[in-house]
């Protein structure tokens, strides 16, 4: 009888959905992380600039906006920490415990009511973070044998789940945090935290197998590397020529976070401020709007991945997805330019809230042509031994995103709201524009890696 260890060694456990059953543990791991990162993000800046009167900081735009940006970008900045621990020091496995120890604790020091645990508790979220996320999607690749053709459908099954926490978050630690106090929105983030450690604690045996594939990988690879031809600095000449291609799209992935991801700073701002918080009569806190993004990646992620499967060898390669993903968030922004105008044309005027949502259901066009594709591109591209440190430097563009995020947004009381719009939708143009001129030669540089 195969115990959990050897079933998810072998490449015939599809008890998931047809995928390895740790893909399962993985997926309630990351949901309830993202449930609480997102939760948590969502009413972060709005309870930054809320007045003290209503229990918030009384912050300037400007000073939020740069907290937020900086609290963000850290998160994701701090992931290469997390893979040279994870690749260099104690596994994928114990690094992402500690991190969600991290998290949890975080998030429960921001339920108290000082500056000094508002402080404390951002620190620890972040650098929770950073040693959990690139390993989870270490974990992940490493449940599949290199060519297995299931790896890029069972990250799609992973993003799925990163988008039910990202749905979840918002609507219930979102809606306690402005209908009941900030704090409890705080704590309600550290239960979800504390729910994806037990089941990650719990699941370590349907693991094992996959953990000990990734071990062996990391241990081959130095060896065959003193055999192999044409090496430098103990990478092949293909290892390097991927590696530059990781981040060639690291900086295409920066440029669409740092629009994407304005999700949390300026739209959410821009909601609370100038949007109808209403549909149909049913009134409804400004935080619920971060949630639209997960709910159309959950509708349309198995649009997509029936859409890449259907085209086969026509499949867009991908860099061509993600020149792709930046013209679509930039039409997403372009789609806000009259509604940012409409919304400063007469003071008291609230736009309809199907300009955020329409703006959203385009944005995540986008992400759907990037950021599981990314995330798939990098386990394939990285060499073993160091696939944690380059997951980390994929993140990088996400820490880089979300400080322009964090940035863009100390404009929205300082600039016209229509002008911002639109500024950041030609510089999304423009670098959709390269992207699809520079196709071609990061095809050469992925040295067969589709």
């Amino acid at each position: 009888m195969a115990t959990p260890a050897t079933a998810a060694s072998s490449d015939t456990d599809r008890a998931f959905f047809g995928h390895p059953r740790g893909l399962v543990i993985l997926f309630f791991t990351e949901m309830w992380e993202r449930f609480s990162y997102y939760g948590m993000r969502a009413f972060l800046i709005l309870y930054m600039v809320a007045p003290v009167a209503s229990g918030g900081l009384a912050l300037t735009d400007v000073r939020a906006a740069s907290i937020y940006g900086t609290y963000t970008g850290s998160a994701w900045a701090a992931t290469i920490l997390g893979g040279l621990i994870a690749d260099r020091v104690i596994g994928p496995f114990r690094t992402v415990l500690i991190g969600g120890i991290l998290i949890t604790t975080g998030h429960f020091t921001l339920a108290f009511k000082s500056l000094t645990a508002f402080y404390t508790g951002l620190t620890l979220i972040a650098l929770g973070t950073g040693l959990l996320k690139p390993n989870v999607s270490t974990l992940v690749g490493s449940l599949y044998r290199e060519g297995d053709t299931r790896r890029d459908a069972g990250f799609s099954v992973f993003y799925m789940g990163i988008n039910l926490g990202a749905f979840m978050g918002p609507i219930i630690a979102g809606y306690l945090a402005q209908r009941v106090g900030w704090h409890i929105g705080f704590a309600c983030a550290g239960v979800g935290m504390a729910l994806g450690l037990v089941v990650y604690v719990i699941g370590r045996p349907w693991l094992t197998g996959s953990l000990e594939r990734l071990k062996q990988e990391r241990a081959a690879t130095p060896a065959a590397n003193q055999t192999a031809a044409a090496t430098s600095g103990g990478f092949t000449a293909t290892e390097w020529k991927r590696m530059a291609a990781i981040v060639i799209l690291f900086l295409a992935a920066s440029l669409f976070w740092g629009a994407y991801e304005q999700a949390g700073s300026t739209l959410n701002l821009f909601a609370d401020r100038y949007t109808r918080l209403e549909i149909f009569g049913f009134a409804f806190p400004s935080s619920w709007f971060v949630s639209a993004q997960a709910i159309f990646v959950w509708m349309l992620a198995p649009v997509f991945g029936w859409l890449w499967l259907s085209l086969g060898r026509r499949e867009p390669s991908v860099p061509a997805k993600f020149a792709v993903s930046l013209a679509c968030v930039g039409l997403a922004f372009l789609v806000l330019v009259p509604a940012g105008s409409m919304a400063q044309s007469a003071e008291g005027v609230r736009v309809s809230p199907s300009w955020l949502l329409v703006a959203y259901f385009i944005s995540v066009l986008g992400e759907l042509c990037l950021s599981p594709v990314g995330l798939s591109a990098v386990t394939k591209l990285a060499p073993a031994r160091i696939v944690g440190l380059m997951m980390g430097v994929w993140f990088l563009s996400n820490a880089l995103g979300n400080k322009i995020a964090g940035t863009a947004a100390g404009y929205i009381s300082s600039m016209p709201i229509d002008q911002l719009f639109g500024r950041v939708a030609i510089a999304l143009f423009v670098s959709a524009a390269v992207m699809f001129a520079l196709i071609k030669p990061i095809k050469k540089l992925m040295s067969g890696v589709h």
